[in-house]
């Protein structure tokens, strides 16, 4: 009965994303700058999805008067300047992103050139860009901004709480859980009894549990995050990976015992002149093993939303032949289609990072008897 009840929840989650992704690129076809029946139009779009952002837009359309208009809400900028810490929301830049606004904050003038924040020289009035379109009066500032990927970490992060907080309740009273904890009981046992203990092993694999579990959560809940109409692309963003394959890195090399250095810089069993060659190669897998994690989560789930958009720009840039209605249901289709691989993608990808975490820590923790 949870099983049907849970693909059910499932297959209508799909229709309703796919479908909420599928009318959400469907603006007007006028041909304007931006518009996604147009081979730069698509790239654009693309690009807007895939990466962060200053500020949410829901949804973009043209008035009556050509003019392109964008529904969504901005989010605080923090930067830190020349002249110290600096706040203010994002709409002072009023959605433009070619560095034609400028935000005057007294003693600096702070511009958006293609999604980044920059800092004018001082005695500047505009921007000056060269033949490449990069700012030659301009610096970079250190952002601190709350971004769209930020908010998304942090939703998570509250999901999280709610969910494994009701879990914890149901446990403490003794109780069946009930609600999402009985969806999440499952989840947990899984990543223990099929993730964990096998790779970890059953004398340490405790010690590792939380971290276990906050990364396939993180990712899994992140992953579905970004099907919805928000527009997250979290864990499309190479920064995001790069820190989650830092926490494995660096659990690993704490959490390894002399077996396992002795393993990297002098190989047992084997003469020692191939120890000496051995170890520079041993030192080297060390670096590669993360690289690989935050490279294969970076890369599936930017292509996966690559197809997707791609294919929604696809029937809209179809839309003269097919007409409004098919268009728009060939688009739903190809979404539908699209989303349901996702879903399966979304929880593969969190299972694949926390298995070859738990790989990784079962070699570090792991003890040999050369005997």
């Amino acid at each position: 009965m949870i099983a049907k009840k849970t693909i059910c929840f499932l297959t209508t989650l799909t229709i309703v994303f796919s479908s909420f992704t599928a009318f959400a690129g469907g603006g007007s076809a006028s041909g304007k700058a931006g518009q996604v029946n147009t081979p730069e139009g698509i790239k654009e779009y693309i690009g807007h999805h895939l990466a962060d952002s200053h500020d949410f837009a829901l949804y973009s359309y043209t008035n009556d008067a050509g003019e392109r208009k964008h529904f969504g809400f901005p989010l605080p900028v923090i930067v830190w300047t020349s002249k110290g810490l600096k706040t203010f929301m994002s709409s002072a830049f009023h959605h433009n992103d070619d560095g034609t606004v400028i935000v005057d904050k007294g003693d600096v003038k702070l511009v958006k050139i293609h999604s980044k924040i920059y800092e004018l020289e001082e005695g500047a009035t505009a921007v000056a860009f060269d033949a490449s379109h990069h700012a030659e009066n301009a610096h970079k500032v250190l952002d601190f901004s709350i971004t769209k990927s930020v908010v998304g970490m942090l939703l998570a992060g509250i999901l999280m709480l709610l969910g494994f907080g009701s879990l914890a309740k149901g446990y403490k009273k003794g109780a069946i859980p009930t609600g999402i904890g009985r969806v999440l009981e499952p989840l947990v046992l899984y990543v223990r009894d099929e993730i964990a203990r096998p790779n970890i092993g059953e004398k340490h694999y405790r010690k590792f549990m939380g971290f276990l579990l906050t990364v396939f959560f993180f990712i899994w809940i992140l992953n579905l995050l970004g099907m919805t109409p928000l527009g997250f692309n979290v864990t499309g963003q190479i920064a995001v990976t790069v820190c989650l394959a830092l926490f494995t890195f660096f659990i690993v090399q704490f959490s390894g015992n002399k077996d396992y250095w002795k393993h990297i810089f002098w190989m047992p069993g084997v003469p020692p002149v191939m120890k000496v060659v051995l170890a520079p190669i041993e030192v080297l897998g060390m670096l590669t093993k993360p690289f690989s994690l935050l490279i294969r989560l970076y890369a599936n789930m930017t292509a996966g939303h690559f197809v997707v958009m791609s294919l929604i720009a696809l029937m809209i840039t179809l839309k003269s032949q097919f007409g409004a209605v098919g268009s728009t249901g060939m688009s739903l289709v190809l979404a539908l289609f699209i989303s349901v691989i996702e879903i399966l993608v979304a929880f593969l990808q969190a299972f694949i990072f926390t298995m070859l975490s738990s790989l990784f820590i079962g070699m570090a923790v792991e003890e040999h008897d050369h005997h």
